[in-house]
């Protein structure tokens, strides 16, 4: 056979073998592409956690239907400071507290009259005129202070928030010839004794407690040197008037009369107002009789008049000094 037919005969079947092992390779690649990867150990899945008993999805449910919104205050506040949006935090609470507000929009812009520290709830007493004291009272009492002390006021263990009789005590004098003591004013709120004040409708105090050491604060209520009572408008000159004729004392009433609770949620009643007018006028006409001067004898013709004299009070004592 010719040289040159045998190299290109050669030459054909290599190229032939070349086409074939390309189409092979490709036919097996198409092949592996098609079939699924072989699965290889299947990894641990994570247990899934236990599903909540219906019951307590019931629960849960009807606790969170349960609790209202309450704005509180998530950072201190200094006085006249206007709030904002920032000063603000809202808790769902079950038992919500009185005059409080349930969005930060009824409070934003508003100021207080006095620093409020952070974590209290916000209240409508917060933002009313006045100091403490005016706003333990209603618009028929007055806030009025008389000295004591541990005879006076009860040993020293009268606290704000107590009912107290006040009695009178009258020693014998010219112009008051048998000593009595008789009740002057029944049933008088405490409103201070010393420096302790009474609590708000709300329960809370009515000024922020400055302190936590607790013998120092018996000591200084031991210690009291005055106690301001919610007195009734109308009584209040002859509540006064009562005061300068005698020697006062306070005797506490039982709580078990229930007086700061009726107080709170009835307000004074005129009936109250009107008995205690009664008990107290007895008490006007006595002061009254004893502030009179004595009527000066006429003269006389043919008497030599002595020299004038001077009367001189000194509470329920009268007397007279010649100059």
């Amino acid at each position: 056979m010719n040289s040159r037919l045998t190299l290109g005969l050669a030459g054909v079947l290599l190229a032939g073998a070349l086409v074939a092992g390309y189409q092979g390779i490709k036919l097996s690649r198409q092949m592996s592409a098609s079939e699924p990867p072989v699965a290889g150990p299947a990894a641990p899945l994570p247990a899934a956690e236990p599903a909540m008993p219906l019951q307590q999805q019931l629960v849960q449910r009807v606790d969170e239907e349960q609790r209202s919104p309450v704005v509180v205050l998530a950072r201190p506040l200094q006085p006249f400071e206007v709030i904002t949006a920032e000063h603000l935090a809202v808790e769902q609470l079950k038992i919500v507290p009185p005059d409080t507000f349930s969005g930060p929009d009824a409070v934003i812009g508003r100021h207080a009259w006095q620093a409020l520290p952070a974590g209290i709830m916000l209240n409508q007493s917060l933002f009313k005129a006045g100091g403490p004291l005016a706003r333990l009272i209603g618009e028929q009492e007055r806030a009025l202070a008389i000295a004591v002390d541990e005879v006076v006021g009860g040993g020293g263990f009268i606290s704000p928030g107590d009912y107290v009789d006040v009695l009178l005590y009258l020693k014998e004098t010219d112009k008051n010839t048998d000593q009595s003591a008789q009740v002057v004013v029944p049933a008088l709120r405490v409103l201070s004794f010393g420096e302790a004040l009474a609590v708000t409708a709300s329960g809370e105090p009515a000024l922020y407690p400055q302190g936590d050491d607790h013998n120092s604060g018996r000591r200084s209520q031991r210690q009291a040197s005055t106690a301001v009572l919610a007195v009734p408008a109308p009584l209040l000159t002859r509540f006064m008037l009562a005061s300068q004729v005698g020697t006062l004392r306070l005797a506490v009433r039982s709580a078990d009369e229930q007086r700061l609770a009726g107080y709170y949620r009835d307000g004074l009643k005129d009936t109250e107002i009107k008995e205690m007018e009664r008990q107290l006028f007895q008490f006007e006409k006595l002061a009254l009789r004893q502030a009179r001067p004595p009527a000066q004898p006429s003269a006389q013709p043919g008497v030599v008049s002595r020299a004038p004299s001077v009367t001189i009070y000194r509470g329920p004592d009268v007397s007279r000094q010649t100059p």
